[in-house]
């Protein structure tokens, strides 16, 4: 079980984020992070680094890109039982990412919500989110990847027991999870366009 030493986080859903979140820091978590989460996090006295920060590539066009770098995704899907990856990563400056914690834009509900325009729908399509997951997922051996709110209170508990690492066994039931996350949210989105005369 190797230990986790940073995490990228940047969620849509913040309920209970602010709890696991310290336990991540007081544990000597590098915590990454962007837009709403960050300032969520700072607000509640967590130290957090801005991904754009990390990257030296600025957030933009309304938020669309921040987390889409080689900084981030390399410190993800590298496979760090192979020299090559480690040598690679090292060459570029690019740090591990031990744990990424996403949910993402709330898609279904606005869709849901009288009124919404196709517009506002695909605003609502998330893009690096489900990059992210998908990444750390396929990467599960490595990675700790966490889309689900309602997980944060075992995982702190796991981590807080394992000083600060999280087992083979959890990793590959939350990539399988990540993986169902995301499957939904790609079906959402279709059937949602499937409806939709233009």
């Amino acid at each position: 079980m190797a230990k986790i030493e940073r995490a990228v986080v940047s969620v849509s859903d913040k309920q209970g984020l602010g709890e696991f979140a310290r336990v991540l820091a007081e544990l000597g978590v590098e915590i990454l992070s962007t837009g709403g989460t960050a300032k969520s996090l700072r607000e509640q006295g967590i130290k957090v680094v801005d991904v754009s920060e990390y990257t030296g590539f600025p957030e933009m066009m309304e938020g669309r890109v921040k987390t889409l770098h080689p900084k981030v995704h390399g410190g993800i899907l590298a496979d760090r039982s192979k020299p090559d990856h480690m040598t690679q990563m090292q060459a570029q400056g690019i740090k591990p990412i031990d744990m990424v914690v996403v949910n993402l834009y709330p898609f279904e509900a606005t869709v849901a919500k009288e009124g919404c325009t196709l517009e506002e729908a695909i605003e609502n399509i998330d893009i690096g989110g489900p990059s992210l997951i998908r990444a750390s997922a396929k990467n599960f051996k490595h990675v700790t990847v966490v889309v689900d709110p309602t997980d944060y209170a075992a995982l702190a508990q796991e981590l807080k027991a394992g000083n600060g690492s999280i087992s083979p066994k959890t990793n590959f039931r939350l990539a399988r999870k990540a993986f169902e996350h995301t499957h939904h949210y790609d079906g959402a989105i279709a059937k949602y366009l499937a409806g939709v005369k233009v």
